[in-house]
């Protein structure tokens, strides 16, 4: 009769215990004629008569405890913060230190994947190197706009944002349109209302503030345009007003990620039955975001970044 090869390493294994099995050979006369130890024969004897063929399957020779591991009650609380706070790793271990508990920035962030409690990103993100160069608070204010998610009583609202490049102190108002004169409203109330000097603003190419890329060729000069409403307020405040590169949302990157957390930690989780709810509570999120830890601060707060700034003038 012809003979099959085996098809697995537990049927390779079974093919070299079955003959002491049945008893055709001893343990000893088979060491000499094959290739495994004396020991190996016993464990596969051992397995197979405790679990059967399933007992030579190859397991994982991975340990199954460490002397080191991190103990179970400090991984149930990380996973606790994070689903409470959705904060990262390194603001993790700043909430665990306030704790007493020290641990390092990978070791929760190892924790956090396995438990699937990080961010998926659909596409691999490409790792730029920038040269960052120090600010002041008020060198340069990031200035933007975002729609409202949900209608209030049928009307469409929007946030206007103003966010400090330096300390990431944020101040935000809510109007009813994207006009020329919200704009301009919204840019002298951050000038009287920021807890420093601003210098210089920051803005995408939105109709409510320029029209470098949609009045410009409509003017009678085209080499001598018309000032734009906005840009002849920021002249009166002697403010540089700086546009990004068109279709280039990441040169307004603070802003555009300070939406995201809007998004995420504050519309996603509250309902508003009218207008004055919206402000009310858009007011107290906006006080907790400027004392909120940023990573980009150090795990400082915006309200800490402009305490250390000032004291740092002062002397």
């Amino acid at each position: 009769m012809p003979k099959t090869m085996p098809n697995s390493t537990a049927q390779e294994k079974y093919r070299w215990i079955k003959p002491i099995l049945n008893k055709d050979i001893s343990i000893q006369a088979m060491v000499k004629v094959c290739p495994f130890s004396e020991r190996a024969i016993k464990y596969w004897l051992a397995n197979f008569r405790r679990n059967g063929l399933a007992g030579l399957e190859n397991q994982s020779t991975r340990p199954k405890t460490h002397p080191r591991e991190t103990p179970i009650r400090i991984k149930e609380r990380i996973i606790e913060l994070r689903r409470e706070n959705r904060k990262c790793a390194f603001k993790l271990v700043d909430d665990l230190a306030k704790e007493g508990i020290t641990i390092n920035t990978r070791t929760v962030g190892k924790i956090l994947k396995i438990n699937g409690l990080t961010r998926r990103y659909r596409v691999k993100r490409i790792k730029y190197k920038y040269i960052r160069i120090p600010l002041r608070a008020g060198e340069l204010i990031e200035i933007d706009i975002k729609y409202v998610p949900n209608k209030i009583k049928e009307k469409q609202y929007y946030q206007f944002t103003a966010i400090d490049c330096a300390t990431r102190w944020r101040y935000l108002e809510i109007y009813e349109d994207i006009g020329n004169s919200s704009a301009i409203n919204f840019l002298l109330k951050v000038t009287q209302l920021a807890p420093f000097e601003i210098k210089a603003i920051k803005t995408d190419n939105g109709s409510c503030f320029t029209n470098r890329y949609t009045g410009y060729l409509k003017s009678s000069d085209p080499f001598n345009p018309r000032l734009h409403a906005f840009d002849q307020a920021c002249l009166k405040l002697n403010l540089e007003h700086y546009l990004i590169d068109p279709g280039k949302p990441a040169q307004n990157g603070k802003v555009e990620r300070s939406h995201r957390s809007d998004q995420e930690s504050f519309y996603d989780q509250s309902d508003f039955a009218s207008l004055e709810e919206l402000k009310y509570k858009l007011r107290l999120w906006n006080m907790y975001y400027n004392d909120l830890q940023h990573c980009g601060l150090n795990n400082l707060s915006p309200n800490q970044a402009l305490r250390i700034q000032g004291q740092n003038v002062c002397s």
